[in-house]
């Protein structure tokens, strides 16, 4: 899997991809669900939910919640770059393997360790 949670990822198509003067959205993947190949992002595909009134909200109305995304449309930001990455792989000298950004190379995070 190219994306995990915690990661910082940029938005690359629909309608949060453009946002505000051709700046893409970013945030933190908060849940992976891996059976769908969806990303649920802090901040990003924000729909409103409209509640009854309950114990724990008692005046109902309309919920800010964030919706998942397709795993295709969301790319990892390098950290060198500045900018969303496609993800290649490397396998380091102690076996453990590692995502790396395509254009400069830089690690972006251990995928699994040597001894597993």
């Amino acid at each position: 899997m190219r994306i995990k949670k915690g990661d910082l990822v940029e938005v690359s198509v629909g309608r949060d991809a453009a946002r505000s003067e051709g700046h893409r959205a970013r945030g933190r993947v908060l849940s992976v669900d891996e059976a769908s190949n969806r990303v649920t992002i802090e901040g990003v595909n924000l729909v409103y939910k409209h509640v009854r009134p309950s114990r724990k909200n008692p005046r109902g109305g309309r919920l800010h919640i964030e919706r998942p995304v397709h795993l295709s449309n969301v790319m990892p930001v390098c950290p060198k770059c500045d900018e969303g990455a496609r993800v290649g792989y490397r396998v380091n000298d102690d076996g453990s393997k590692e995502r790396v950004c395509r254009a400069c190379g830089t690690g972006l995070g251990q995928v699994r360790s040597a001894g597993k």
